[in-house]
């Protein structure tokens, strides 16, 4: 148990800590009460022993992001294994360490989980992402050399399984932030609820500010939840209580604040939510076509006579079924017994909440892969990152047709000509014995006019005769 203030039990402080640690990377927790806490607690003795794994995934996701991170760290340093290796030894250690030393009686944790489930958490998504690095940066090794056998196939098979990666990432992204809003949105209309929890619980500030935090740790464990809802399967509060926008019918629910948005009520518009998972399958449809699109041509740069469906059945097939693994896992981690008696079974069902999500992720996913292009064959589709591009090239093109189609032997525009200048008058020779000299007739005929002839004689300059 956990006190504060000065009549707290300091040196359970660390056991405390390390079980919280342990119980926020998965592993379950068995809870034994004690019986002078029975006694004045007046809790049923059936139920003094019970497990909880129901996990605070907020610890979790913390080190999945971080490990990830470091993946793809140890990928662009050209050193993913030893990377990868390294930092899962140390996490195993540091796991071992915790577990060897926060052993405790009232809340216990089976040495291999405490030492297996953090080391997993870190394993897993710092493999994947930095698996993912090498096959989209690297140049050389064993991840690039297949990467390159791969994408030697050809029509667009060599790029099947990156943009099916790349679909299903994009789809799982688009469900956990459908999922996060409808969080949101069911706080917002549950705010006077919650407010009441909490003023019923007659806790301080201090114990305010404990419930507080718990429940951000349970943040990602309540977006997942949402997931299942919009999805159409829904969670379960325990036996016989269940929430799904088909229809709800819940029990006695415990005094949790944050379960004061848990609607009470269902309503059939709440199905169309189904169409979230939909547009996040349109979503991933949307990123995958232009590169679909691009990977369908030959050596010589031509788009097939019939667009070749198979490898875009695969894509589809394959973001349908991912999308369902990956929902089916958020299932098994967000759900689990939360207490004793009817709590052994709180969250989502991963089966049905698998099976909702791939089939509607891959009916968005196929509107967009399976639908024709719509263009003339030879023409490539712009993509999203080449749209302007290629505007830009059809501009030119037509009006380089405009000007192979305009005359070239057109008649020239006239021009006015100016007002004419009269031109100069060519100077006589003069003797060729004096070369020094200009004969003052030469002078005066520069003076004429072009109407006046060099023989007429000037009675004001006294011309020769």
């Amino acid at each position: 148990m956990v006190g504060f203030g000065g009549t707290a039990d300091w040196a359970a402080l660390w056991p405390a800590t390390g079980v919280i640690w342990q119980f926020g990377h998965l592993a379950p927790v068995a809870v034994t009460l004690t019986g002078d806490y029975l006694a004045v607690s007046g809790v049923d003795p059936q139920a003094a022993s019970f497990t909880l794994s129901l996990a605070p995934l907020a610890f979790a996701a913390f080190t999945a992001v971080f490990a990830a991170r470091s993946g793809v760290r140890a990928s662009r340093a050209e050193a993913w294994v030893t990377g990868v290796v390294t930092g899962t030894i140390v996490v195993a250690a540091l796991s071992t360490g915790i577990a060897l030393t926060t052993a405790a009686d009232a809340a216990a944790v089976a040495l291999w989980q405490a030492v297996l489930f953090p080391t997993i958490v870190y394993a897993v998504p710092a493999v994947a992402a930095a698996v993912a690095t090498e096959w989209a940066e690297a140049g050389a090794g064993a991840v690039a050399r297949l990467r390159d056998r791969v994408e030697r196939h050809p029509l667009g098979w060599g790029h099947v399984p990156a943009l099916i990666a790349r679909g299903s990432a994009a789809a799982v992204a688009g469900l956990v932030a459908a999922g996060a809003l409808a969080l949101t949105v069911a706080v917002a209309a549950g705010a006077g609820e919650i407010i009441a929890l909490f003023q019923a619980g007659h806790v301080d500030a201090l114990g305010a500010t404990v419930i507080t935090l718990a429940q951000f740790a349970y943040l990602p464990t309540l977006v997942i939840w949402g997931v299942a809802y919009i999805a159409g399967p829904g969670f379960a509060l325990g036996e016989g209580a269940a929430v799904s926008g088909a229809g709800t019918q819940v029990g006695v629910v415990p005094g949790i604040p944050i379960l004061g948005a848990v609607p009470e009520t269902s309503s059939p518009w709440l199905l169309l939510l189904a169409l979230a998972p939909v547009a996040a399958g349109v979503l991933a449809g949307w990123i995958t076509r232009s590169r679909v699109l691009a990977h369908e041509v030959d050596a010589a740069g031509r788009r097939p006579e019939h667009e070749p469906m198979g490898a875009r059945l695969a894509i589809v097939g394959g973001i349908a079924v991912l999308s369902a693994a990956a929902a089916a896992l958020l299932a098994v981690v967000a759900s689990g017994s939360a207490g004793p008696g009817s709590l052994a079974t709180v969250g989502p069902e991963p089966g049905p909440v698998g099976l909702a999500v791939g089939l509607e992720v891959g009916l968005g996913a196929a509107i967009l892969l399976l639908s024709p292009r719509g263009r003339a064959t030879g023409d490539p589709e712009p993509g999203p990152e080449t749209g302007a591009a290629s505007w830009i090239d059809a501009a030119r093109a037509d009006a380089a047709r405009a000007d192979d189609a305009s005359p070239r032997d057109a008649a020239p525009v006239p021009v006015p000509a100016a007002d004419p200048v009269p031109a100069p008058v060519p100077v006589p020779a003069g003797p060729s014995g004096d070369d020094d000299t200009v004969p003052l007739d030469d002078d005066l005929d520069l003076l004429r006019g072009p109407g006046t002839s060099a023989g007429e004689p000037d009675n004001s300059a006294g011309g020769r005769g």
